[in-house]
């Protein structure tokens, strides 16, 4: 997640019509339908098309379309449900990048923001909340209205829908909103959002093993026939649920590491040089320095920004008799632009500005704009995950450089 910027809006406008189709805002918020929905709608033809023809043989291949009807009524629903949590949001000022609606059902995609356990329950619960007054006024209008036919069966259908989206989403594990409540009690009880989000991830995790006991592994003990597409669908949600709770429980565990990312402590020293400077310049450097060695040196423009970072590997290359002649430009490649940060920059403040940033090395600076280290990604990377990152295969390298 990353904060708007003066460029943000058309470069999201395009990420989102590569992730679906753009359905407008509501509110000011960004709807898109992601093209994974249609996979879903399908399923839902196929498959609830013939029962409903074999229900009402009066509706022919118009029974088909009655479930594609009923697969739209779940979109709505959902929708509904996701502008619950962005509306709620919008009152604790939680900017809101949009709402993406897919065969998973659909999320809201915040940005940054500084949440507390009991809004973190509110916005949460909205959802759930949305859906059972959903299916109270479907529950109205079925028994008030006397409606028959295509229309009863619809109707129907969506109070069904929207209560058993509320009563699953209100199921006490993540990434389903009733794991926010599991959180926040945790959050609330330790003081640490880490260790409730690990809790909730675990409870989504048992979740997932209750649903497959319960429908599919006693069902079978007891000699019961199984249907394919109820096992498919079951098979479908748990591994989303699975694969979501682990995610939460990795995030969490990488969120409680980001008190170690700090700029000025895994920066290793180095100096600042401007542009002008030849190689004699650096290897004086070395000289002057107690190990001998080239140290980083990173050029600075005419206005005093870092632009570039000298190539020991290159330097090493420079005839001795030419290093007073050669510009150390000759032997620096350029850095990021805006790749320098303050030696007091740290947390995730520090991780989302690097994250917008090209390059793997940026420069410190100190109160005054002078040069005092270089803090590499894989530094970074090594302190948020407690591991030495992989370097990718057949991935570009310059001599003189750490991967």
């Amino acid at each position: 997640m990353t904060d708007t910027e003066t460029q943000g809006p058309p470069r999201k406008d395009l990420a989102s019509r590569k992730e679906g189709i753009p359905l407008g805002r509501i509110a000011g918020i960004p709807v898109v339908l992601a093209y994974s929905w249609f996979i879903i709608a399908a399923f839902t033809v196929i498959v609830y098309g013939p029962v409903l023809a074999h229900n009402d043989s009066s509706l022919g291949l118009g029974a088909y379309f009655v479930a594609f009807a009923y697969a739209v009524l779940l979109l709505i629903s959902v929708l509904v449900h996701e502008l619950a949590h962005a509306l709620t949001a919008k009152i604790y000022r939680w900017p809101t990048e949009k709402i993406v609606l897919n065969l998973w059902g659909g999320h809201t995609q915040f940005e940054s923001f500084t949440a507390s356990p009991g809004r973190s329950v509110l916005v949460a619960m909205a959802g759930p909340a949305a859906n059972f007054v959903l299916a109270g006024g479907g529950w109205l209008l079925v028994s008030t209205a006397g409606l028959t036919g295509v229309a009863d069966i619809l109707a129907n259908i969506f109070v069904w829908a929207n209560l058993l989206i509320g009563i699953f989403n209100v199921l006490p594990g993540l990434p389903l909103d009733g794991g926010r409540l599991v959180e926040s009690a945790v959050w609330k009880a330790t003081g640490s959002q880490e260790k409730g989000t690990v809790a909730a991830g675990w409870g989504g995790r048992i979740i997932v093993i209750a649903l497959a006991v319960w429908f599919i592994v006693l069902p079978a003990l007891s000699g019961d026939r199984l249907d394919l597409s109820f096992v498919l669908i079951t098979a479908l949600v748990g591994s989303f649920l699975w694969m979501g709770a682990g995610a939460s429980i990795q995030q969490a565990r990488l969120r409680g590491r980001l008190h170690l990312v700090d700029a000025g402590t895994l920066a290793e020293p180095a100096v600042g040089l401007p542009e002008s400077a030849t190689v004699a310049d650096v290897l004086a450097l070395a000289r002057d320095g107690a190990t001998g060695a080239v140290p980083a040196v990173v050029l600075c423009g005419p206005d005093g920004r870092p632009v570039a970072l000298v190539d020991a590997g290159a330097v090493s290359t420079v005839p001795p008799a030419a290093a007073a002649s050669t510009p150390v430009s000759a032997v620096a490649y350029a850095l990021g632009a805006g790749a320098y940060v303050p030696e007091f920059s740290r947390g995730q403040e520090l991780v989302q500005y690097l994250a917008q940033l090209e390059g793997q090395e940026y420069a410190v600076v100190d109160g005054a704009g002078n040069v005092t280290g270089l803090l590499r990604q894989a530094a970074v990377l090594k302190a948020i995950t407690g591991k030495e990152p992989r370097r990718g295969r057949g991935e570009p390298g310059r001599a003189g450089r750490q991967p």
